[in-house]
């Protein structure tokens, strides 16, 4: 727990200084200049909290409320990292470095509330009978409770239609008003990477090839396979998977889309009801955008919230 504590703390003060240096120097965060303040107090706690978890302190709720924010503040860093790796420019490069760090913030603070295995805290290193420094027999790897493996078919099911919809607009078809050939413009237009634009003249789009991938990571924390590999890995067949090879993209997607759909589903919300104005973009009208929208927003939604469930599960079945 100690140094699970100190790396929070580290953490905070490295957030906390990002956002003292933001809002000293006048840098905009997400278009004001205010946020700067707010993470550096979040980073403060933050810091402080890790220093509870050092001392023993009973801070685990607080730890699980930061996690939280920080979720919150990480809360569309996958976009901006598929942006990246597509050859785009993000639209705001100190907005990109508060989501990292906040994502980073989100697993580190989550690690810290979840707190050692029972074995650990009973000093015994592994289950009771194996002796210190002795390793503990690796448990056989199982399914996840029933309940998870349903938020998994949700999740999976929640990405249908945008993957429906990527695939025909990639194939030249139209969704929502709006053709692939206009798409495909809008790509161009962008400033979208050779690679990009090469897999869309293929019938292939990248953000549903991610979705796939998605959905294999999803699954791959439900099944046994996602623990031990399968027989179709060849040579790495039977041995155990590392920990954070599965966790690292999990933790990282669902601290990214869980909160970015759960917003954006509460904006769509506002839109749809008339209380305020979806912004249109490459579309034409608001019914094309919001159709749109709640296409891509609901499968973001659906699978992050999924993927959070997933991943907790999985962290907790293989060990802290």
């Amino acid at each position: 727990m100690m140094r699970s504590g100190w790396t929070v703390a580290g953490w905070g003060v490295g957030y906390a200084g990002f956002g003292l240096g933001c809002a000293l120097s006048g840098t905009e965060l997400f278009g004001a200049r205010w946020p700067g303040w707010a993470v550096a107090g979040v980073g403060a706690v933050a810091a402080a909290a890790g220093a509870g978890v050092v001392r023993r302190q009973p801070v685990r709720r607080l730890l699980w409320l930061l996690c939280g924010v920080a979720a919150l503040g990480a809360w569309s860093l996958l976009m901006d990292l598929v942006t990246l790796l597509f050859g785009q420019r993000v639209d705001s490069v100190p907005d990109t470095v508060e989501r990292a760090l906040a994502a980073v913030g989100a697993v580190l603070l989550a690690r810290a509330a979840l707190g050692p295995r029972r074995g650990a805290r009973d000093g015994a290193g592994g289950p009771a009978g194996v002796g210190r420094g002795v390793p503990a027999p690796a448990p056989k790897p199982a399914p996840a409770p029933a309940f998870v493996r349903l938020a998994a078919w949700a999740g999976t099911a929640a990405f249908v239609p945008y993957v429906l919809m990527k695939l025909l607009w990639a194939l030249g078809g139209s969704f929502a008003g709006v053709s692939g050939e206009r798409m495909y413009a809008g790509y161009v237009r962008n400033g979208s990477s050779g690679l990009w634009l090469a897999l869309e003249r293929r019938g292939l789009d990248g953000t549903m090839l991610l979705a796939l991938l998605g959905v294999f990571l999803l699954w791959g924390l439900v099944r046994p396979w996602g623990q031990v590999f399968p027989r179709w890995t060849g040579p790495l067949r039977g041995r155990r998977v590392p920990r954070w090879l599965p966790l690292t993209p999990a933790l990282l997607g669902a601290a990214t889309l869980a909160p970015y759909g759960v917003v954006g589903i509460g904006y769509l919300a506002l839109c749809t009801t008339g209380v305020t104005r979806i912004r249109l973009g490459d579309f034409a009208d608001e019914q094309s955008a919001l159709e749109t929208a709640w296409v891509g927003i609901g499968g973001f939604a659906g699978y992050g919230v999924a993927l959070a469930v997933a991943a907790r599960s999985y962290w907790r079945r293989t060990g802290v």
